[in-house]
């Protein structure tokens, strides 16, 4: 079988960082797959399973919500790895067309307030697995490095 971009990526090189993963096209439409990449892979502590639930969870509603954005998200969620998250968005964009959405889906979620969205037992399978204080903690610590990414926080490593 032949190694599928993400696996092609120097995951030793890479940074924290908003970059373009993949673009696709499914006759005139083309998706774009965004990695959010919240931690240096293989060099830091990965985001905790229950941050990384809460975020899925405020992320995708904050971004299904948006009032300009909500009708091209196709999808928002972890990776496998813990070290981040995909979002996937109907049509062609760059990194930096997006960096405002973040900026804001970001300061939503550190100053979010009240219940977690979908977390009860009729909403998510494993609706109990929530963090909100560290979800804040590591949005905040990546939004610091989204607000004035450098050209090394938007491209992935040769």
């Amino acid at each position: 079988m032949e190694k599928i971009a993400s696996f092609q990526v120097d995951h030793l090189r890479l940074k924290p960082g908003l970059y373009v993963s993949r673009k696709d096209r499914f006759g005139a439409a083309a998706l774009t797959t965004f990695d959010l990449r919240f931690k240096a892979p293989n060099r830091e502590p990965v985001i905790d399973v229950p941050a990384l639930h809460t975020i899925e969870h405020l992320g995708a509603t904050f971004l299904r919500s948006h009032g300009e954005w909500g009708g091209r998200v196709v999808y928002f969620g972890p990776m496998g790895c813990r070290t981040g998250f995909y979002l996937i968005l109907e049509g062609d964009y760059s990194s930096g067309e997006i960096l405002p959405l973040l900026r804001e889906m970001l300061d939503w979620i550190e100053n979010f307030e009240g219940p977690i969205p979908g977390a009860s037992a009729a909403e998510c399978g494993n609706w109990q697995d929530q963090n909100l204080d560290m979800a804040k903690w590591e949005s905040r610590r990546y939004g610091a490095i989204i607000r004035d990414p450098g050209r090394e926080n938007l491209n992935y490593p040769a």
